[in-house]
C-alpha cells in the first residue's frame, strides 16, 4: 500500500512539474498584438526582457520610460558621440553595450548584430512600414515603429502615443503617463506665465538638422517660442525646419536672436568672415543675442526644449519669470526625464544659458553638433 501511495505521490509531483514547465514555456511564448506608429499590427511578447532602440530619438524614449536595464545593445552613434544628449550623458553605461550598427539619420541597424543579441523587441524611429517589416522578416524579431510627430509644441499626439505604446509593451504604463503629464504640466505652466504678454520679435538660428548649421538654420513654430507666445519672425514661412537667406534675417531684423549652441561655432566662424552683416542687426547692436542648448541632437531633445523655453522666457519676460533659475529648472527637468541633473555637463560642452557677444566669443570653445 505504501509503495502504491509513493508512486501516486511521485506521479502527482511529476505532473505538477511538467505542468509548471509547460505554463512557463507558454508564458514565454505568449504574445499580444499592438499597432505601431507606422500603422502596422505587430505581435510582441507579453513579457519583454531584452530590447534595442534604433534611429534618431528611439533610445531617448526608452530612457524616459526608465527601461535602460533591459537595453542590450546601442548604435555606434551613441557610443562615439555621447555629448549633447541628456539621456546618454545620464546613462554612460549604455555606451558599453554591444553595437547594433552605425546609427545616424537614414542608417539602418546591422541585422546580424540584432540576430546575435536576440532582443525581444526592436524599437525604431524614422522608418517607413515597408522597411520595418523587412527588418522584422529578416531577423525574426518584432519591430515596433515609434514617432516624435511634428513637435510644433511640446504636446504632440504622436509622441504621446509612442510613449504609451512603448510603455504598454514594457509594462511601464504608469511611467509613460507620468512623462506625458509632466510634459503637459510644463507646457501649461509656460502658457500661463505668458498669458496676455506683449512679445518682442524673436529669431532662433544655428538649429541642428541632419548636421550642424549656421545662423540661416531656423524653425517656424519653434516649440519654445510657441509655448512662450513669442513673435517668431520665421513663422511667416509656415511650419517646420527652414533654411533662409541671410538677407531675409536683415529684412526681419528681430529684437532678439537666440543661437542654438550646437551651431554656435559655425555662426562665430561666419561672423569672423562677415562681421558687417551681423553688426547691422538690431539684436546684435543692442546686445540681445543669447545662447540656448541644442534643441535637435539625434532628433528633438524634449527636455532641452523645455529647459530652453524657461531661459528664453526669463530673457523675454523677466518679471513673469522672476522666480525661475533657468539652470536649476533645467536640472529639475533632466532629473525627472533621464534620472540625473545634467545641465552643468551640457553647459560645459556647449556654453549653457548666456548672453553672447559675437565679437568676443571664442569659436573654439563651442563644440560642433551632430544630427
Amino acid at each position: 500500500m505504501k509503495k502504491v501511495l509513493l508512486k501516486v505521490l511521485s506521479l502527482v509531483v511529476l505532473l505538477v512539474l511538467v505542468s509548471g514547465c509547460l505554463q512557463s514555456q507558454s508564458a514565454e511564448k505568449a504574445t499580444m498584438v499592438v499597432k505601431d506608429l507606422a500603422g502596422r499590427e505587430v505581435a510582441v511578447p507579453k513579457n519583454v526582457e531584452r530590447v534595442v532602440a534604433a534611429g534618431p530619438g528611439a533610445l531617448r524614449i526608452i530612457v524616459y520610460l526608465n527601461a535602460t536595464d533591459i537595453v542590450v545593445g546601442v548604435e555606434d552613434f551613441e557610443k562615439q558621440h555621447p555629448g549633447g544628449r541628456p539621456y546618454i550623458i545620464a546613462h554612460p553605461e549604455l555606451k558599453e553595450l554591444p553595437s547594433i550598427g552605425p546609427g545616424g539619420p537614414g542608417k539602418l541597424p546591422d541585422l546580424e548584430a540584432l540576430i546575435e543579441l536576440k532582443p525581444d523587441v526592436i524599437f525604431m524611429t524614422y522608418v517607413d512600414a515597408k522597411t520595418a517589416q523587412d527588418i522584422q522578416e529578416k531577423t525574426g524579431i518584432p519591430v515596433v515603429v515609434l514617432s516624435y510627430g511634428e513637435l510644433t509644441s511640446f504636446e504632440d499626439e504622436k509622441l504621446f502615443e509612442s510613449l504609451e505604446l512603448a510603455g504598454k509593451i514594457l509594462k511601464k504604463e504608469d511611467r509613460a503617463r507620468e512623462v506625458i503629464d509632466f510634459i503637459k504640466s510644463v507646457q501649461g505652466n509656460l502658457l500661463k506665465r505668458t498669458e496676455n504678454a506683449e512679445s518682442p520679435s524673436v529669431y532662433v538660428g544655428g538649429l541642428g538638422y541632419r548636421g550642424a548649421h549656421g545662423i540661416e538654420s531656423t524653425k517656424a513654430k519653434y516649440p519654445p517660442f510657441v509655448v512662450l507666445r513669442a513673435k517668431n519672425v520665421a513663422d511667416e514661412l509656415g511650419e517646420g525646419h527652414k533654411f533662409i537667406d541671410k538677407e531675409k534675417l536683415l529684412e526681419w531684423d528681430p529684437d532678439y536672436i537666440f543661437i542654438d549652441e550646437g551651431g554656435l561655432k559655425l555662426v562665430l566662424d561666419d561672423y569672423r568672415k562677415n562681421p558687417e552683416f551681423y553688426e547691422s542687426l538690431k539684436a546684435v547692436k543692442n546686445g540681445n543675442v543669447y545662447g540656448v542648448l541644442p534643441y535637435n541632437y539625434y532628433s528633438t531633445n524634449i527636455g532641452t526644449a523645455m529647459a530652453d523655453a524657461y531661459f528664453i522666457g526669463k530673457v523675454l519676460y523677466p518679471e513673469r519669470f522672476e522666480d525661475v533659475d533657468p539652470a536649476q529648472k533645467a536640472n529639475e527637468i533632466y532629473e525627472f526625464l533621464v534620472g540625473r541633473p545634467v545641465y552643468e555637463e551640457l553647459a560645459r560642452q556647449f556654453g549653457g544659458f548666456k548672453k553672447i557677444d559675437l565679437s568676443t566669443e571664442e569659436a573654439e570653445n563651442s563644440l560642433p553638433t551632430s544630427p
